[in-house]
């Protein structure tokens, strides 16, 4: 799949945001490595910390539905830059082995980066 379809992915999921707080949308596509596409959005709540962001969200509900291996993750929202993962988020896309990050905003701009670009010193199971 490519990079594009994904941005268009995690842009349509976007679309189903729950952001009554921040209004800041965010959408997340993963691909799975067999092809399938699983997809997620922000949803707020109003004690903030329970919040759960896009990425998370999608790949949650993919290894829900029994995929383990995850090879590609988009992320868009209406920032000036494209969006990249909160903190928490880069350790779940490490957990998941997850390699390829784009990164997107609703002008265009998309940057890809390798995981360990973002998380260099993931914590992991090695780390146990």
């Amino acid at each position: 799949m490519t990079d594009e379809r994904l941005i268009e992915a995690a842009r349509s999921y976007r679309e189903h945001a729950y952001v009554p707080y921040s209004h800041f949308a965010v959408g997340a596509a993963v691909l799975a490595a067999d092809g399938r596409v699983f997809g997620g959005c922000n949803v707020e709540n109003a004690s903030y910390p329970l919040t759960n962001c896009a990425e998370r969200t999608a790949i949650q509900k993919a290894v829900s539905e029994g995929a383990r291996e995850l090879c590609a993750i988009a992320v868009i929202a209406d920032t000036d830059a494209p969006c990249a993962p909160c903190g928490a988020c880069r350790q779940v896309i490490a957990e998941f082995g997850i390699e390829r990050v784009v990164m997107a905003n609703l002008n265009g701009a998309v940057r890809t980066v390798r995981a360990a670009e973002l998380l260099p010193f993931a914590f992991s199971g090695r780390d146990l």
